[in-house]
């Protein structure tokens, strides 16, 4: 049994961080699925170099031979990583462009990453309020976890740190995906913590000092003492 997992990358330099973080999450993802005993067959799509025919089917309606490829290559594939730099607080106009271009409902019910990158950590929220919302219209399963990466999140080798650990496990989200899919999910699978990554509350947190965060239950159980 093989799966086909498709990466396309909106990124416009070459080389591009957005194709590199795209590769390395195709990887992660094949060798997740490979721990199942399923093969993965990766594509990689820059969508920087089928530009032209992106905007001449924006214009006339008809895709290049080599653009219907890449289109069949994405709407077929099991696994979607769409990965897209982020331009003016938002994807690259190439990006939305080819998303454009495809069928309102050739992406509905496909497990879909996504991913984006930029040059600074203030960025990151871009992925939720730009690009979740076109893949929610196209009625896409997008996974609970998304990869963002800023310039200091890539190492010599590759993406480094929790941007690692995001990435082992969004590529467990998506062999449960499949498994569901495939009516194979077993009942004990385990994705590990699915939350963002964060500080947790110090157990020595002072519940007296108005400048300490607290847990919902530590807040509830002081409200319910004063009531008291």
């Amino acid at each position: 049994m093989s799966k086909s997992v498709v990466v396309i990358s909106g990124g416009l330099g070459s080389p591009s961080s957005s194709s590199l973080l795209g590769r390395q999450l195709g990887e992660s993802i094949a060798g997740q699925l490979a721990l199942a005993g399923v093969q993965a067959d990766v594509a990689n799509i820059e969508l920087r170099e089928h530009a032209s025919d992106i905007t001449n089917n924006m214009l006339t309606g008809f895709a290049a031979p080599t653009l219907q490829r890449i289109i069949d290559a994405v709407v077929g594939a099991d696994v979607l990583v769409a990965v897209t730099p982020v331009f003016t607080a938002s994807v690259s106009g190439l990006f939305k462009s080819f998303l454009d271009i495809l069928d309102p409902k050739s992406l509905s019910g496909k497990p879909v990453v996504l991913a984006a990158t930029a040059g600074t950590q203030r960025h990151q929220l871009a992925i939720d309020y730009a690009m979740r919302p076109i893949f929610a219209y196209l009625r896409a399963q997008v996974m609970p976890t998304t990869v963002f990466a800023a310039s200091e999140d890539f190492g010599g080798q590759g993406i480094s740190g929790t941007l690692s650990d995001r990435a082992q496990r969004v590529a467990r989200e998506v062999a449960m995906a499949l498994a569901a899919s495939d009516g194979e999910l077993k009942p004990d699978a385990e994705l590990g913590d699915t939350r963002s990554i964060a500080p947790s509350v110090s157990e020595t947190a002072d519940p007296n000092d108005e400048m300490t965060s607290l847990p919902f239950e530590a807040l509830l159980a002081n409200v319910r003492s004063g009531a008291s």
